[in-house]
């Protein structure tokens, strides 16, 4: 079964205190693509300017992803630039160019409004609940968020919250939009919003999620060399989606095995720069690990 995603394609010039990297392939849509591609067929809606370099679109196209929702827009590729240092926890924002993305207002092909199964990446909830509605018979739909939508459109945001199934966000934004320090609490609160399910990041501390059957926690895969953080909550999301899409059913069994293989993929997507680390491998890499994972976290 395949899965809808939503978001940006950029282009990135990225630095961490193990070197720096420019012009290389970036954008939310992209790292959840290429994480989930590698269980599901993957529908990708984005736009990109005339600059878009083409042996990025042979990277894509590679892989399971269909490029029919991306557009090509006059003008020039939204680009970040962006600087990691000490721990990495946050990176630095030292540039931001919009172009083609500023005035995007995806439109979800006809071909792909039968989705079941739908990410809305993080931008404004103003675009993602439009979105939302053009694929009304979505079985599982999970939206992405940020703290400049949570302090500026909260009450759309509280709206799409009634509209999606799951909600991802990190600790911080967790704490900022529940007002309530307890991780546990604000992840009820988010669900008593309308979403079935709440997806906390916690970085290296690893994830929480809680839905129906109450909470369930994993810690961060135990990963020595990390080179740069960039995508890692989309690569974490698409292994998420992916792997739920795939099974069919996001029951709340299958939603926890799913946050295992979110845990996963982020902890690929980190060990190199940019998307190299999703590039390199493939499932049998991926079930590698996880075995890997199950061993480091199960008593036995």
């Amino acid at each position: 079964m395949s899965v809808l995603v939503v978001g940006s394609v950029a282009v990135d010039t990225i630095e961490t205190p193990f070197g720096k990297v420019e012009s290389v392939l970036g954008g939310s849509a992209v790292y959840f693509s290429l994480a989930a591609s590698l269980f599901s067929r993957v529908r990708l809606v984005g736009v990109v300017g005339e600059d878009f370099p083409p042996e990025y679109r042979q990277l894509l196209e590679g892989r399971p992803i269909d490029l029919d929702g991306l557009t090509v827009a006059h003008g020039r590729t939204f680009r970040w630039e962006g600087v990691y240092r000490g721990q990495m926890n946050e990176a630095e924002t030292r540039q931001v160019q919009l172009n083609v993305f500023e005035d995007f207002r995806p439109v979800v092909p006809d071909a792909y409004k039968d989705s079941e199964f739908v990410f809305l990446a993080n931008a404004s909830p103003h675009t993602q609940l439009y979105v939302r509605r053009q694929v009304p018979a979505a079985r599982f739909v999970m939206a992405d968020t940020m703290n400049l939508w949570i302090k500026m459109e909260r009450p759309a945001l509280i709206e799409l919250l009634r509209n999606v199934d799951a909600l991802i966000l990190n600790d911080a934004e967790a704490r900022q939009l529940s007002g309530d320090d307890n991780l546990l609490r604000a992840a009820r609160w988010v669900c008593e919003q309308g979403p079935g399910c709440c997806v906390i990041k916690k970085a290296e501390h690893g994830a929480l999620l809680m839905g129906p059957e109450g909470v369930f926690v994993l810690p961060g895969f135990p990963t020595e060399n990390v080179i740069d953080p960039t995508g890692a909550g989309d690569s974490f999301a698409g292994g998420l989606m992916g792997y739920a899409a795939a099974s069919g059913d996001p029951t709340p069994k299958v939603l926890r095995k799913a946050l295992a293989y979110g845990t996963v993929m982020a902890a690929f997507a980190i060990e190199d720069f940019a998307t190299v680390g999703l590039c390199g491998i493939s499932r049998r890499h991926i079930e590698q690990r996880l075995k890997e994972f199950i061993r480091a976290t199960h008593l036995t």
